[in-house]
This record gives C-alpha cells, structure tokens and sequence, in this order.
C-alpha cells in the first residue's frame, strides 16, 4: 500500500525477512529517476559508517559508481548519497539538500536490536497495564531474536531430544533461520505435531509430555519472549510459576511473610491444568491485550498442530503440552484472570477489625496503665506495691488471647496450578470461598478444581503446599525482645515452614537406594550398585550433588536441623559404595581418605596442585542465597556414562587391530552388550571387556560396519 514520507514515496513488497520498501529519486542534475530498495549508497571511503560487517557486500552500482551496502532486515527508506557534499535530492513533496555529513542517520544504517526493542514493549506494558498492542507479529521476523532463542534453548538437555523426526539443536545455522522466517513471512509455517511420551510421578501415575521438533521450539521460543514482553509487567505478585526471577522458594517467603495470624487455610488444585485449557477462551483471553491477526493465527496453528502417539496423530481440542515451551506462558496469561477474580474477591471479603483487643486482654492493659501513671508520684513502699502488682499483671498479659479476631481477611498465593488461600474468617466462610472459585473455574476457564487436592484445613494443622509443610503456630512461649528487652509471645501466631521428613525425604531415600530396612524394622544405610563402576570422585560427588539438592531446597524450613539424619544415612551409603567398589570396609576406606583433620575426602589432581573432596554438610545450605528447585541427576549422569572416553579416544590406539597412526579414531556404539553373539573379533573383544563402545580407527570402523551391513542384506 502505498505512503508519503519526507523523503520520497514507498510501496512494500514481499521479501523473506517481511517487507521491503521501495521509493523513487530524481537526480537534478541528470533529472534521471531510479528505484531504490533498502539499499544505502554511499561513497567508498565511508564503508564504515556503522552499519554491521556481515551485511557488507561490497556491491559496485554502475550508475553511480559507489558502494552499495545492503540492508538484509529494515524498517527505514533508502538513503542515497552521492561523491559530492551537497547533491540536490528531489523527492515527491520538495526539493532537499543532503549534506554528506548528515544524510545517513545512525537508525537507518543498524537496525534496533530487537531486545532492546522487546524491553520498551515491557515498559510501556509497566507504565500502562490495560494498554493494547498491535503489530507485533513483526518481530517474530527478526533474525537476531532467533540466535537469542537458540542460545536459549541449546544448553537445555532437551535440546537433542527429537521430536516425530530427527530435527534437533544440531544442524542450527543462518539458512536455518532464514527458512524459518520465510515461512513465518508468507504464512506458510505449520508446526509439526509433538511426540507424546509419558513420565511417572511422585504418586505412581503417568503425567504426558509433549515434544516438539527443535525448529518449532525456536518459534515457540521466539513468540514466548514476545508475550513474555508484553504479559510479564501485567502479571500480579501473587504469580510465582515459569516467570522470571521467582520460584519456589519467592512463593514460599511471600507465605512466610504475608500469611501471619492466618486461621484457615484453603489448598487448591486445578485438575489436568495443562491438559483442560480451553483454546477458545485462551485465544479471546490474548486477543483481548494483542491486536494482531497474524500473531494470533500462529497461536491458533500452535495450539492445534496436535500430537503423536504410537506413530498415530491425534488432534488436540484443548489444551497445551507440557514439554512446549510456550505452554508455562500459556497457562500463566490463562490463570492470570483466576489471579484477577481472587484478588477481587478479596477486595469484596476483607474487613477491618471492629476492636483490636479481647475484653480480658483491654482490661489488664487498662490496669497496667494505671499502674504506669500512678508510679510517676509514688515512692518507697507505695512504688514497690505497684511495682509488685505490675509484674503480676505482665505475667497475666502475656497468657491472654491478645487478638479480637473480628477482621476478616484473605491471601492469595500462585505456583502454576497449585495455589494456597489463607483466610481470615471461619470455617463457613473457607466453604464459600471454595464454592465460588470452583464456580468461575468450571464457568469461565471451562476447567475443574480438583476436589481430593483442594482441602479446608485449620492454620494450627499442616497444609502441604510445594513439598513443604506449612502451619501457623500457636505457641505461648515467652522471649526476649522489642523495646527494652521486654519479655513476648515471638513465636505465636507466625507462620511455620517445615520438611515432610517422612513423606519426603524417606521416599527419596528409597527410591534412590540409599538406604532399606530390616527385618525388625531398623533402617540402615545400603551401597548402590549403580555406582560401583564409577570412579572414588565420580561417586562422592553424585552424593554430594543429591545431598546439597535436597538442603537447598528445604533451606528456608523452620526444622532443617532434621536433615542432620538425612544427611548421616547418605555419607555412610557413600562409604559403603566406595567399601564395595574396593572391596574393603568403611573403616579402611576412612583411614585411606582421611586428611588428618579428622575429616576425610577424595583426592584429586588441578593445574593448582592436589586438592580434596570432602563430602558436602548439610548446614552449609541453611538460609542459602540462592537456592534451588532441582534435585541433580548426577547419579544418573556418573552411572550410566563412561567418563574415560575422552581418555582412550587421547590414546590414539585402535582397540581392535592395535594401530597408532591413524588419521581419525571413532567410536563404535551398541545398543546391548548382551545382543552380541560373539562370532567377530571386535564382538569378543566388547564381551570380554563388557562394553558398549570400541574405540577403533576409521577403516576398523568402516570395516564392521560393512559386516554388519552384509549380514543384514
């Protein structure tokens, strides 16, 4: 569509990274015209007038004889600038004189970095929360968004996982990218529906998983921080889920801090979240905040590419996988108007206090008032009566109920799914709650609350709410403190976050193989066979991994002195896996590791010198400053990979014919040492060593390879 500028006039023109424009110029002095597309000419000894050294083609223009420099991703007009300083430049609209010095603005030779541009979108969202935006599908056309999303994506350990074909983070390239945005440009893109598979969860059921194919994760990705840009200032503070900078632990502290003096707590669980999303109302839910067509069309395409099963597609009605990346942003922008209607509702519940104190507690005050006035007069044995009597009163304060309990109050706090209400009112009031959030669950997000997961439980007993146990306490234990050291009730009324020890961490414990249970019901620490093959510092690094796991994410709890056990149990299991390796005894292993400190460890070689693995302490993850959510796999890593690869592809000698010199050494991989039947040399070699990897030289490897390809012919 045509438009008028300053400058000259321009139509738009498909081109792979959006649109191009183009315009007309005269030249006065020849009053020849020519067409421009975004292409700065400019004289040959400024080459370097800012713009980036890969869009550079060196490109000599006959009719002007100076360098045209291509702009392979611009939003601006074509600038033309002639050899002398002040060339006339006729345009539609009037004559313009273009100094050399002052033709080419620095917008138009570097395009805006488009993060730069997404933290504007972010600020104006701040500044504005009810702001509507338009156009932003055109940033899902910007190359450099895309190396951010791969570099985003590629350290991930899903980035190799495959998807229904063999497209992962291998193979990413400048091609790559520009096929994509091709795609995206003409709107032929179409996502490729994701491979299910399932996980087991903490209770024995299956959770599904979606996984797309790497090219449709950098979309996803591309579009994630798009939205990421305009949603996340909108989001309230009782959001804690898949957002940047929160976590677990923020959502924890905000209940630690915020849920003082709570009497009632409501659990709640959406059932099936990820699975029950309503597409209708998630797309009328965007669209709402973002006027744009074609963004729109691309979620809608996301949402219904589908998925996988067995080599058998199924269409998805409702819904986003878990295991997309755009689905955590999702769910969050959809449960955003749950977040909305019990802020409002609390708005609607809240109630100040009619009195602050009870009776019985307003009227020893009102005596120790007395009293405090009337021993600014007294002297000798009047003052030491009141003295007498105040220290009775004090005494007889500190038991009474203190707090009127007629307020009424409600908090709100969010993790995905999972959300906790504390509530200040009674048993009745928790029912109503409840009855109206399943109503605008089930009427407005087309979803249901689950009723085994959303329980009605009194403060002064455990909720379980992110694997922690929270309770309010009720504890009359006096301390010191506050002004003058004067004696208080510290503890009453403050929320309570403990370790679900036996829940929790004794589970783990026997899930991991740490520890079993005798006969006469005894527990005691077991070695783990997955380990034996490991090496001395392979092995006691996965325990200190899993044990600092574990700590740092209990290291807020009020009972964190109960994983001193926990602790115990996972360090004699250490020993007894590095007794069975040598086949020796804990107290030998002991005395060989020891560092005559009384403490013991794993020596090791640095370019600094010798050092030492001491097993981890548990106290040492209390009150971490950065705590973790993740639990480490590095069992998992240690037992299940051979780390002396690295090694025997160094030696450079080929485990089958022995040779030294050859050019490449590679690495020949089965899938089961026991699928072999012994009959080729370099069988019986992998079976004598009980092996999965040969490491052998090129033409051994071509060699096998053509047998085994014989065979099968």
């Amino acid at each position: 569509m045509p438009e008028t500028s300053d400058m000259s006039t321009f139509g738009y023109g498909r081109h792979p990274n959006g649109y191009q424009s183009t315009h007309k110029t005269r030249w006065r002095a020849s009053g020849k015209e020519a067409k421009a597309y975004p292409t700065i000419r400019i004289p040959t000894n400024h080459v370097n007038w800012g713009l980036p050294k890969q869009e550079c083609h060196g490109e000599v223009n006959n009719g002007y004889d100076n360098l045209c420099l291509n702009i392979l991703q611009g939003n601006g007009a074509a600038i033309v600038v002639n050899e002398r300083d002040n060339d006339p430049y006729t345009a539609k609209g009037g004559s313009h004189y273009m100094p050399k010095s002052t033709a080419i603005r620095e917008e138009y030779l570097t395009m805006k970095p488009t993060m730069e541009i997404l933290e504007n979108v972010k600020q104006n969202s701040a500044r504005n929360k009810d702001e509507v935006f338009t156009r932003l599908y055109r940033y899902m056309l910007r190359p450099d968004l895309y190396y951010q999303a791969y570099q985003n994506l590629y350290a991930n350990n899903g980035a190799s996982t495959q998807g229904i074909n063999e497209d992962t983070a291998d193979g990413f390239s400048k091609a790559k990218i520009e096929r994509i945005i091709k795609m995206l440009a003409d709107e032929t893109y179409t996502p490729h529906p994701a491979r299910r598979t399932y996980i087991q969860k903490a209770t024995g059921k299956m959770r599904p998983l979606g996984i797309p194919t790497f090219t449709d994760k950098l979309v996803q990705e591309v579009l994630r921080m798009i939205l990421e840009a305009v949603y996340e200032p909108v989001f309230l503070d009782c959001s804690h889920g898949f957002r940047p900078n929160r976590s677990c632990h923020t959502a924890l502290k905000s209940i630690k801090k915020g849920f003082n003096g709570i009497r009632w707590f409501v659990e709640g669980d959406i059932k099936g979240c990820f699975d029950n999303i309503d597409h209708s109302a998630l797309v009328g839910i965007i669209s709402s905040k973002i006027k744009d067509a074609r963004l729109i069309k691309l979620i809608w395409k996301l949402l219904k590419a589908g998925y996988c099963e067995d080599w058998q597609y199924h269409m998805t009605y409702s819904g986003t996988p878990q295991g997309g990346i755009c689905s955590p942003i999702f769910a969050n922008i959809y449960l955003h108007e749950l977040d909305k209607f019990v802020v409002n509702l609390a708005k609607n519940f809240d109630k100040p206090k009619e009195k602050k104190f009870t009776p019985e507690y307003q009227k020893i005050a009102s005596k120790l008032e007395y009293i405090r006035k009337k021993l600014i007069v007294a002297e000798d044995r009047e003052k030491s009566e009141l003295l007498r009597r105040r220290e009775t009163l004090r005494k007889e304060l500190i038991k009474t109920p203190c707090k009127s309990q007629t307020d009424k109050k409600l908090k709100y706090v969010r993790y995905a799914d999972d959300f906790l209400i504390g509530v200040n009112g009674n048993k009745e009031d928790c029912a109503r709650i409840k009855r109206q959030l399943s109503e605008f669950i089930a009427g407005t997000l087309k979803m249901e609350l689950s009723e085994e997961k959303t329980l009605i439980t009194h403060s002064n007993e455990y909720a379980r709410f992110l694997g922690y146990d929270v309770r309010v306490r009720r504890n009359g234990q006096i301390k010191h403190g506050g002004p003058g050291s004067r004696t208080k009730r510290t503890l009453n009324g403050m929320v309570e976050l403990c370790v679900p020890f036996e829940d929790k961490i004794m589970p783990f414990l026997f899930d991991k193989k740490v520890i079993c249970q005798t006969e006469d019901g005894r527990i005691k620490p077991e070695r783990r066979k997955t380990l034996l093959r490991c090496t001395d510092l392979e092995i006691i690094s996965a325990y200190n991994a899993e044990l600092r796991g574990l700590c740092n994410y209990y290291s807020i709890a009020s009972n964190f002195g109960k994983l001193n056990y926990f602790a115990y149990l996972m360090e004699y299991s250490c020993l007894k896996t590095l007794a069975g390796k040598h086949k020796s005894k804990i107290s030998k292993i002991k005395a060989q590791y020891k560092d005559g400190r009384g403490g013991w460890g794993i020596p090791y070689e640095t370019k600094q010198g010798r050092k030492r693995c001491y097993f981890a302490k548990y106290s040492d993850c209390k009150d971490a400053w950065n705590p973790t959510d993740q639990i480490s796999n590095a069992v998992v890593r240690f037992a299940y990979t051979t780390t002396t690869l690295e090694k025997r592809l160094s030696a450079k000698v080929c485990e089958l014919c022995g040779a030294t010199d050859a050019e490449h050494y590679e690495i020949h991989h089965i899938r089961k040492v026991k699928d072999l039947q012994g009959k080729e040399t370099w069988e019986q070699i992998m079976i004598a060593k009980r092996r999965k990897t040969l490491v052998v030289c090129e033409s051994c490897h071509k060699l096998i390879h053509r047998k085994k390809f014989c065979k099968t012919e």
